[in-house]
């Protein structure tokens, strides 16, 4: 009796781990203005979900190079892609890891890469800027990671990475800040409210 009890915690201990160790579902897939997915292989531009803001390009804010991110007003935007941290299908889902870039050629040195700037003590900011790298997630990285998040009925961006675990981080939404150089993409309690609409042709 003793020997069959034994047996039958065992069994439910193991049944239990077994449970606690298998991976959940695959988060939700970011969709396009059409309802199609969204794909790391693919060209978009992101567009404000509302018409108060416009769509994003690279700026200059005081210095030539690197270029900042920054929302115009009235305009589309120049198009991006992503490149993730696991690209097995190149399917975007939201709450994971990704690089983005501007899929577009610039005179400046650094490349179209999205990164978080070094903070601005004047504005007491953090702005997104360019000159990050792709893929090699890890603490020489950690600046070039951003996610995608549902927000409402559309997206918002987020800097928030997971492919670090000692990093230390600011860990937030990311919205508009204006000031003399346009409307500058920067961490915020405000977030930019998002859709993504896909370049058919160029």
């Amino acid at each position: 009796m003793k020997m069959t009890l034994i047996a039958l915690v065992l069994v439910v201990a193991l049944s239990t781990k077994a449970l606690v160790g298998e991976a959940g579902p695959a988060p939700e897939q970011v969709v396009d203005t059409s309802g199609k997915k969204v794909r790391a292989d693919g060209f978009y531009y992101i567009v404000p979900a509302s018409s108060d803001v416009g769509g994003l390009a690279l700026s200059t804010t005081g210095q030539d190079c690197p270029l900042d991110v920054v929302a115009v007003d009235g305009y589309q935007g120049q198009y991006l892609s992503f490149e993730l941290v696991n690209d097995k299908k190149g399917v975007v889902r939201v709450s994971t890891d990704l690089n983005i870039y501007f899929s577009t050629y610039t005179t400046c040195p650094q490349s179209t890469v999205w990164k978080l700037k070094d903070f601005d003590y004047s504005t007491s900011q953090w702005f997104v800027t360019t000159g990050g790298g792709f893929g090699n997630p890890g603490p020489d990285t950690i600046r070039n990671w951003f996610k995608i998040e549902k927000y409402e009925d559309a997206y918002k961006l987020v800097y928030c990475p997971s492919v670090c675990n000692d990093c230390s981080y600011p860990c937030s939404d990311i919205g508009i800040y204006q000031d003399q150089y346009g409307k500058r993409l920067a961490l915020s309690s405000q977030p930019y409210k998002v859709q993504f609409q896909k370049v058919e042709s160029f």
